[in-house]
């Protein structure tokens, strides 16, 4: 497939669509031109057809980055398969770039697979600027000289044949002739159109109908290369939506009607989602003048009656912790989601990072037992909402629901959830309390009590974030704050023994074990499967409880000669020179394991710009198998 040195329109060629199991296609603008709209539009278009899809957002540091810069570049990928994915797959095949810095943020950070498809504006080759016609074109040549298949095309020239301004109109030309390329269904993308422009007017709809046949035709006039992807439609209905608007989607399905936020970077899009539908259903979405009213307001609102949820990522979490401590000591019902990015401090807030699990377990002042859970793909973000809601209204406890920003803009279908009454609170309980009923009359085998509700006729009792006994009075005897915690900390034991142990991927015993939690799920099996497929012994288990863990992983780990787990947050490397096994710092999960089992788990952690890909994950692996090189 020959480099294209300049744009030309030409006689259009015979092309039979070359039939391919998957491709991964990035697409990369400055921010503002509507690169990420145009991939979630070609992802929601393949889903349609019955492709399996995965997405992964490209967003640059900052929030309006200069113009034509590397650091700037904004985007999406899109993995696009002819059966289920899990995760953005590997390095991309083709590359749609609006200009051509933003395509060597990628080039140098590897993403791109060598020899791959680049479709480059043209417009910067005669640009004004000489500096930056000088630097379009040694990026150009120094692509050509790489070996990659780079196709030079007229964004610009064919969009203002329709409209005034292209930077509003090159994403649904790019939509188009991706349409064209993988053979998606036109008419369906013409829905997509009127599905993202509906409500702007029926010119607004007719103009970005233009845009997307015209990038239709050109790919189909000029383009000599095409591709078809199986497609295996849906049985059932199907819904395609992002991590965070998942989430959204179980907060309401759970039965929870107060939302208390302050806004923070990856979390903010699950309360903008439910500030446009949650009044629908009788919720209240209440942002926050900070984290900690955001936090105090939830807990304020389940002592009123009902589990209330609050939403944040790393930095928010920590100024949570106190009032997270109240509800642990008041034993008020708490949902927390903790939609993690890159850290510490401010860090990268557009970046994926695992780095908070020991924080979310561990991170109190005092002895504050809480659920700790995390979710691994989208539908799994829907679903864990619910049952954390379940789980801190039973244990009147605070369950920790982790997700992060691999998840949170990630987009992947599923069967659309059929709803059910069971996901739901029983209704308050305002019936008269017994006289000899206490607030915090623990019972001795689960640490549960009747929780008492605000109205409840002879309810009336001291709320304390103190120290207090079973009628909730302040206690400075040292005893019966033992007692307190002692029944506290049962409620974790009494969980641990309703849960199931996590399934195997693979066979249950062996040579080696990948043990991973949350957003790298979809990785991990990937891998693992595909060096299964050579003959090696290996297997995976995913953990969905952080704390407590469920009974029987001990045995699991001990039924293999190795145990490696995998996560997306630092671990220390045994090649650097200053590392060795009295200074090595584990992984997160790691240093869990190790100290719960007292098995020698060894560890591999990335902490990068993009989520954890399969090819990465199946290199550590088999560098364990080859005993090449070991991580701890």
């Amino acid at each position: 497939m020959p480099a294209r040195k300049q744009s030309v329109q030409r006689t259009p060629v015979s092309k039979p669509a070359m039939a391919i199991d998957e491709h991964v296609v990035e697409i990369l603008s400055d921010s503002g031109e509507g690169a990420q709209k145009c991939g979630q539009s070609f992802a929601s278009i393949s889903a349609r057809m019955g492709k399996g899809i995965w997405t992964v957002e490209i967003i640059p540091a900052e929030i309006q980055p200069p113009a034509r810069s590397i650091e700037g570049a904004s985007g999406n990928r899109i993995r696009v398969a002819g059966y289920p994915v899990a995760n953005g797959g590997d390095q991309a095949d083709l590359v749609v770039a609006f200009n051509e810095q933003v395509l060597l943020g990628r080039l140098r950070a590897n993403e791109l697979k060598p020899g791959s498809i680049i479709l480059l504006e043209d417009k910067w080759r005669t640009s004004i600027d000489t500096a930056i016609a000088d630097s379009y074109n040694r990026v150009y040549e120094d692509l050509v000289a790489q070996g990659f298949c780079v196709y030079e095309i007229p964004m610009e020239v064919e969009c203002l044949k329709l409209v005034s301004d292209p930077r509003r109109g090159k994403n649904m030309f790019v939509l188009g002739l991706l349409c064209s390329l993988y053979s998606l269904d036109i008419q369906l993308a013409r829905e997509q159109i009127q599905f993202i422009f509906g409500k702007k007017g029926e010119l607004v709809v007719t103009a970005n109908r233009r845009l997307l046949e015209a990038g239709w035709a050109w790919a189909e006039k000029n383009l000599d290369f095409k591709y078809k992807i199986p497609a295996t439609p849906a049985k059932e209905a199907n819904i395609v939506v992002n991590g965070n608007m998942a989430l959204g989607l179980g907060i309401m399905a759970s039965g929870m009607e107060v939302c208390a936020m302050y806004p923070i970077t990856p979390a903010t899009s699950v309360s903008h989602y439910l500030s446009d539908v949650f009044e629908k259903v009788g919720g209240v979405v209440h942002q926050a003048e900070d984290e900690i009213a955001a936090c105090a307001f939830a807990i304020g609102s389940s002592y009123a009656g009902k589990c209330a949820v609050t939403i944040t990522s790393g930095p928010g979490y920590s100024l949570k912790q106190e009032c997270i401590g109240l509800a642990v000591m008041a034993e008020i019902p708490l949902v927390v989601i903790n939609v993690q990015r890159g850290g510490p401090s401010t860090g990268q807030p557009t970046k994926a990072e695992q780095g908070d699990l020991l924080m979310s377990i561990f991170g109190s002042h005092g002895d504050a037992p809480k659920v700790v859970m995390a979710a691994s793909d989208i539908e799994d973000c829907f679903f864990s909402v619910i049952t954390a809601r379940k789980i801190a209204e039973t244990f009147n406890t605070v369950v920790v629901l982790l997700s992060d920003a691999s998840l949170a803009t990630a987009q992947q279908p599923f069967a659309r959830p059929q709803f059910s009454e069971e996901w739901l609170a029983p209704p308050v309980d305002q019936s008269p309390v017994g006289d000899e009923d206490m607030p915090y009359d623990w019972d001795d085998r689960t640490g549960q009590s009747h929780r008492f509700i605000p109205g409840q006729p002879n309810g009336m009792h001291t709320l304390t974030g103190l120290a207090h006994d079973r009628t909730s009075s302040v206690a400075y005897d040292l005893g019966i704050n033992k007692e307190a915690i002692h029944h506290r900390s049962l409620k974790l034991a009494a969980l641990q023994k309703t849960l199931k142990t996590p399934p195997v991927f693979g066979d249950d015993e062996g040579k080696l074990l990948v043990i991973g939690w949350g957003s790298t799920k979809g990785a991990i099996q990937e891998a693992v499967a595909r060096v299964r497929a050579d003959g090696h012994s290996v297997s995976s288990v995913h953990l969905r409880f952080l704390q407590p863990m469920a009974s029987g992983i001990k045995e699991i780990l001990q039924r293999f000669d190795r145990v490696l787990a995998v996560e997306n947050n630092w671990a220390d490397d045994m090649e650097d020179a200053m590392i060795d096994e009295d200074n090595c710092r584990y992984s997160g999960l790691a240093w869990i394991l190790r100290a719960r089992y007292l098995v020698d788990v060894v560890c591999w952690g990335e902490v990068g710009e993009q989520p954890i890909k399969p090819g990465t994950v199946e290199r550590v692996i088999r560098r364990q198998l080859d005993n090449k090189h070991q991580e701890y």
